[in-house]
């Protein structure tokens, strides 16, 4: 993990870094591609190209910021998408990491 998101999380509890630094991983899991990862406008960002995926933490919840989330809304019915699209997932849902991993590669090509 680069220094200036490692940094950015340190504000935060553990729970929520734990919780970030999972979803990273299945960032990761999601592609053999090169992900460049760097903070666009303070937020976690995660670049293939000029595609992307934002990880948001907040005190209680974790905003995902992928294009694919729309692809599977049936799938994510059991969580909170806002209106501009971003997939919330509150410290006690469980994570859907095969579903992640389709949407993180989904949203990199």
């Amino acid at each position: 993990m680069k220094e200036d998101i490692y940094n950015y999380l340190e504000k935060f509890e553990a729970q929520t870094k734990q919780r970030f630094y999972d979803l990273h991983k299945l960032i990761y899991e999601s592609t053999s591609q090169n992900i460049d990862e760097k903070l666009w406008a303070k937020l976690p960002s995660f670049y293939v190209n000029d595609n992307f995926v934002r990880l948001i933490p907040f005190k209680d919840h974790v905003n995902i910021e992928a294009k694919a989330i729309v692809f599977h809304k049936d799938e994510l019915s059991g969580y909170k998408i806002t209106p501009k699209g971003m997939l919330q997932i509150f410290h006690n849902q469980q994570v859907q990491c095969e579903l992640l991993k389709i949407i993180f590669k989904e949203s990199f090509e």
